[in-house]
């Protein structure tokens, strides 16, 4: 019997060791090697679903079935340097709020779409990046004269989206300001041109291409006082530490190549902001 008893448990320390070499946690989503998470999807399957924003001119804006702007670039660059071409990528449409359930949930794969890094966010998603530093600022009518900066908020009415970085600053940072939120940034842009609210606000370059946009021009300013730095994130599964180092693997070689300047001269540059420099030293160290 004794014999049979150390047999047994030897049989099972086997087996256990065989299941922990295997590793992940069988759903394709954990942080190993080239078999997990988006670089083993990407080489398996060439296919990517990227989320981005489709209201952002310059940025993420959807015209029929295409999309275009900045960070569509970035998505594209992503997907190259994990092997996928461009006919391999699903644009999906993502807003403020649904951008970590549909990363939890593998709705996407990865977010591209003006979204910041933040602690609160890191606690459900991991990051890559940041490709790109924005800062917070106010959009206004043209002959306003009364909003100079954050400082001149006070009972007047501000308008962003709901769960967004630039949402909860007003709202901890300058509570004697009123806020009204909805779901998208192009439901404030009416508002704001017809005086039912004196300011929207969410990240300078966002709300210069919206200003720049053909209905809005002239009318619109950008008043280009930031007060917040938002560094823009690529978000991908909380346990996909490859798949955040590998991303940032490719930002670097985008750095270096022109790749990146490319993307920005093609989009953002339009508007004659000459490209930023993609300071590859402040990537992020993909913790697991």
């Amino acid at each position: 019997m004794r014999i049979t008893r150390v047999a047994a448990m030897a049989a099972v320390a086997a087996l256990s060791f065989t299941v922990a070499a295997c590793g992940g946690d069988g759903n394709g989503t954990g942080s190993g090697g080239s078999g997990s998470g988006i670089v083993g999807k990407a080489e398996s399957s060439k296919k990517l679903v990227i989320g981005v924003k489709s209201d952002q001119p310059g940025l993420g804006l959807q015209t029929g079935s295409t999309y275009e702007g900045f960070d569509i670039e970035i998505g594209k660059i992503i997907a190259k340097g994990l092997g996928v071409e461009e006919s391999g990528i699903e644009w999906k449409t993502t807003t403020t709020p649904n951008r970590e359930p549909f990363i939890q949930q593998g709705t996407v794969d990865l977010v591209v779409a003006t979204y910041t890094i933040n602690d609160e966010r890191k606690q459900k998603v991991n990051f890559a990046g940041p490709y790109y530093i924005a800062g917070q600022d106010l959009l206004v009518k043209a002959d306003n004269t009364t909003i100079a900066g954050p400082e001149s908020l006070e009972g007047k009415t501000v308008c962003s989206v709901n769960g967004s970085t630039p949402a909860k600053r007003i709202q901890t940072d300058y509570p004697k300001a009123k806020l009204q939120q909805f779901d998208a940034y192009t439901k404030c842009l009416p508002l704001l041109e017809n005086g039912q609210v004196d300011a929207v606000t969410t990240d300078d370059i966002i709300l210069a291409g919206y200003a720049a946009q053909d209905q809005y021009a002239g009318k619109l300013k950008v008043v280009g006082k930031p007060f917040s730095t938002e560094p823009y994130g690529i978000g991908l599964k909380k346990d996909d530490t490859a798949g955040c180092k590998k991303v940032n693997e490719i930002l670097t070689a985008a750095a270096a190549d022109g790749t990146y300047k490319a993307a920005w001269d093609k989009t953002l540059g339009k508007s004659g902001t000459p490209a930023p420099t993609l300071d590859t030293s402040k990537l992020t160290n993909c913790p697991a």
